[in-house]
């Protein structure tokens, strides 16, 4: 059987995926990318082939760091990557939004498949996965309780500011007047929202992807009350780009 895999080098996880030729998911890792992603790179993919050899697998690099995957026949951009992996499971015209570590992406596809255009969040990192750990850290209540948490919130409480410093402050602030723990945990969700949003009108169907959908599903349900169109989180959202690669790494 042969097997193609997807490497996704990203700013704070790297993502592995391996498929077969049916675009079947064989196995997957995510890991901490960490600072030497060339290792990361290897030790990712052998995670994600559960002790299968490398040999003979044809591998596409992405992400922040694609070019530091020496073993990789081609790289491809996160935009390439993230638009393919995204039409695999929603095969028509989509808006799709990927919530990172560091970035967001918003990538609007036509009926075929082919970006019409995009936008990128790299000024601040408000908005992200990192602004959701900033917080979290802030206010010491532990990240994984933060979906739960939220979904005992009963009053709606803002977070406008655009910098992930500026934004610690407020929440500060928030704290100081007897804002609750579970409203201000819905408030930082509804703002990571509010961050995409306001980056390009988002209508018809959207697909989300990402670490941050994958971890907080809340993320999703909130979109839904803002967007009015359909909004869908494939499988394995976390894993969107990587899978993409792997489909490009198919069709060398």
């Amino acid at each position: 059987m042969k097997m193609y895999a997807g490497i996704d080098i990203g700013s704070c996880t790297t993502k592995s995926v391996v498929i077969d030729e049916q675009g079947n998911l064989l196995g997957s890792d995510v890991r901490r990318s960490g600072i030497d992603y060339k290792t990361v790179a290897r030790e990712s993919l052998s995670a994600a082939l559960q002790g299968k050899s490398m040999e003979g697998i044809t591998v596409v690099s992405t992400g922040y760091g694609r070019h530091n995957v020496s073993f990789a026949a081609h790289a491809k951009t996160e935009i390439a990557c993230h638009a393919r992996g995204a039409y695999f499971y929603v095969p028509h015209a989509v808006n799709v939004v990927d919530i990172g570590g560091q970035d967001n992406k918003v990538i609007q596809l036509n009926e075929k498949g082919q970006t019409v255009d995009f936008k990128m969040n790299r000024k601040c990192a408000a908005g992200t996965g990192t602004f959701i750990e900033e917080i979290a850290i802030k206010t010491a209540i532990p990240i994984d309780n933060l979906d739960e948490l939220a979904r005992k919130s009963q009053k709606q409480v803002k977070i406008g500011s655009y910098c992930t410093v500026f934004a610690s402050t407020e929440v500060l602030s928030l704290i100081r007047s007897g804002v609750q723990a579970e409203d201000l945990a819905r408030g930082v969700f509804e703002s990571v929202v509010a961050r995409v949003l306001e980056m390009i009108p988002l209508a018809d169907t959207v697909l989300l992807c990402g670490g941050v959908v994958a971890y907080f599903p809340i993320v999703a349900e909130i979109f839904r009350v803002h967007v009015k169109g359909e909004v869908i989180v494939p499988p394995h959202p976390q894993l969107t780009g990587a899978f993409g690669a792997a489909l490009f790494a198919r069709d060398v």
